[in-house]
């Protein structure tokens, strides 16, 4: 089953037949919301608002863990994170939609693993390429059949927020090798990964990060809202065609 997780506008997909929410319980402590079921071309989804349902919870308070464990107790296998992100790559401008490939992870503090001292041996998983090929591919190929232009590749530095970034942590990023930068994609994709998950993120780009393009000198909540309900509204279609690819006989066309 697939699960998204991202705002809360993400629950107005054209085609979604919401059904029930329900709330869960972990052993790591609740998740950010109540899970929403729902159908989707025939396909069951299960949706997760990454900041809770009212975006009150910052990004390095998000409980990870029981986020990713309530959504594999509901027997979801594949992920789509939905990340809001500045573009640091003159390539990424306002606007543009990324499947990252790398990560650099810059956050301290979080919760990073489901290991617990003393519990059982410890093992280092490899995280060479810390997202699921097979889901970017998916992805890739949903966008290009409803001729959405969304860039193959880029490394994602996950900052610790909630603050935004100052002109020289940007820069110095760059000099890192990222292409981007956001606040929540980290420690999720490797707890994804722990609990052999499938991951994949959309980078959707709604300003130019801190001292870059119209960012140069300040960032502006409103210069951030203006373009992010287009932004949602392509990522909604990218989000329906990927379930038709599991399902094409069964969507209303």
């Amino acid at each position: 089953m697939l699960g998204i997780i991202g705002g809360t506008g993400l629950t107005k997909l054209a085609n979604l037949e919401i059904t029930h929410r329900q709330v869960a319980r972990t052993p790591y402590g609740e998740p950010s919301g109540a899970l929403t079921f729902g159908r989707l071309c025939g396909e069951e989804i299960i949706f997760l608002a990454r900041h809770g349902y009212g975006h009150t919870i910052p990004p390095h308070e998000v409980n990870y863990r029981a986020n990713l464990w309530a959504l594999k107790e509901h027997a979801v296998d594949r992920i789509v994170s939905i990340a809001t992100v500045g573009g640091i790559n003159p390539a990424l401008p306002a606007g543009s939609m990324v499947v990252p490939d790398q990560i650099i992870d810059y956050t301290w503090g979080r919760i990073g693993t489901f290991a617990i001292s003393g519990e059982k041996q410890v093992t280092h998983l490899d995280f060479t390429e810390p997202y699921c090929e097979a889901m970017r591919r998916d992805i890739l190929r949903a966008a290009s059949l409803k001729n959405l232009a969304v860039r193959d590749g880029g490394v994602y530095a996950v900052s610790q927020g909630p603050r935004l970034e100052t002109a020289a942590e940007i820069n110095r990023m760059e000099r890192d090798g990222a292409d981007m930068v956001g606040m929540t994609g980290m420690p999720e994709a490797y707890l994804a990964r722990e609990i052999e998950l499938c991951y994949a993120a959309i980078g959707v780009v709604v300003n130019d990060a801190a001292g870059r393009g119209a960012s140069k000198n300040g960032i502006h909540e409103t210069d951030i809202q203006r373009g992010l309900e287009d932004l949602m509204g392509r990522v909604r279609v990218l989000l329906e065609e990927l379930v038709v690819l599991a399902h094409p006989e069964s969507c209303p066309k």
